[in-house]
């Protein structure tokens, strides 16, 4: 079934709630081995979007197909080959992640290895502590590794870095990266976009239901604005005479922090230090290049609501409601791989820094 087939399609997605559209007529498309994050404000349409990918939620118009299968009529076949990491774990409070990593490898014909994933997530220490005596992060990195079990070719990732400390980040984004580097589809939904910075190949930013921008980082920063130039100097300087100076809008965004709207050519950049050496002023921090993705996000969400005047097919908290249960669905995600057993792609080696706990799977 796989084959070179896309691991998500989503074509032309509804999702009502009643009379309330949550999700309208929204497209995405990922590929094997690529990260996509899925980014928007709170009830923008996101837990909607991956509940029906995921075959807990039935669409109310659309195509939507995971490696070939329809989610929602085929789920039976493709809950082995899925991957779904949910905020809230569905562990119970007196097991330790070695034992819940044991049991959930027992629902799957062909699973990893309950001890490599242990090691992989750096959870080794605490393998036998109870789930209610485990921090923040390690539920996060038990969460993960559970998600993991049965070699998924698809893994759906909800917030994977909240609460979890640096030596904890780092060690899910080496996870990720060997996720990609073995082919598997990563589909991250999460507010915390400098981890997406650092880990998407392709962004998708829906709001109120509706697809706002799609591309990588690059292409939505194109699409948000023009190229940035940021530097720093004194505070307080006359921003009038170098926006005539440089022929672009300048504002100071903090004490001494000044960004302009222009592309940091060399001419750009030899008129700034030009403007700044005749007036003594020293020239720190230069930095050219794209928006951050902090400012794209904004400028794409803002025009959205201000280009509807306000209006919305979905609003705050309008999946909320109608959400699952995670404990309840983590059971039937368990019942489901139990009855069905399969396996996927193992999980390849990590790229880039230091592992900061634990080994490698093959």
């Amino acid at each position: 079934m796989v084959g070179q087939l896309n691991a998500v399609e989503i074509r032309s997605l509804t999702v009502r709630y009643g009379d309330l559209v949550a999700v309208d007529g929204l497209d995405l498309v990922a590929e094997p081995g690529q990260v996509v994050g899925l980014l928007g404000p709170n009830g923008a349409g996101k837990t909607s979007t991956v509940e029906v990918a995921e075959g807990y939620r039935k669409p109310a118009g659309g195509s939507v197909r995971v490696l070939g299968y329809d989610p929602w009529s085929e789920r039976r076949e493709l809950t082995p080959l899925m991957g779904v990491m949910l905020q809230g774990g569905g562990v119970y409070p007196g097991m330790g992640p070695a034992e819940a990593l044991r049991l959930f490898a027992g629902y799957y014909r062909n699973p990893e290895d309950p001890r490599r994933l242990l090691e992989l997530v750096g959870l080794e220490r605490a393998a036998r502590t109870p789930w209610r005596r485990l921090s923040g992060g390690e539920r996060q990195r038990l969460s993960l590794a559970l998600a993991l079990v049965g070699r998924p070719r698809v893994a759906f990732l909800d917030e994977p870095t909240s609460g979890v400390d640096p030596e904890g980040r780092q060690v899910i984004r080496e996870v990720i990266a060997g996720l990609r580097l073995a082919g598997v589809c990563v589909l991250l939904t999460t507010h915390e976009l400098e981890e997406v910075e650092r880990l998407a190949d392709v962004l998708y930013v829906i709001d109120r239901g509706h697809l706002v921008a799609a591309g990588t980082l690059d292409e939505l920063a194109a699409q948000a604005g023009r190229p940035v130039l940021r530097w720093e100097t004194s505070p307080d300087v006359d921003t009038s005479s170098l926006e005539a100076q440089l022929g672009a809008a300048v504002r100071e965004e903090g004490p001494g922090q000044y960004v302009a709207d222009i592309a940091g050519s060399p001419s750009v950049v030899g008129a700034l230090a030009a403007w700044l050496d005749e007036r003594g002023l020293p020239l720190d921090g230069l930095r050219a290049g794209r928006a951050p993705l902090e400012e794209v996000y904004l400028r794409l969400t803002r025009d959205e609501r201000e280009g509807d005047g306000g209006s919305a097919t979905g609003g705050p908290g309008s999946e909320a409601g109608a959400a699952h249960s995670e404990a309840g669905a983590a059971r039937k995600e368990a019942g489901a791989a139990r009855k069905a057993g399969g396996g996927g792609a193992g999980i390849a080696a990590g790229t880039g820094g230091e592992r900061t706990g634990g080994g490698r799977l093959p």
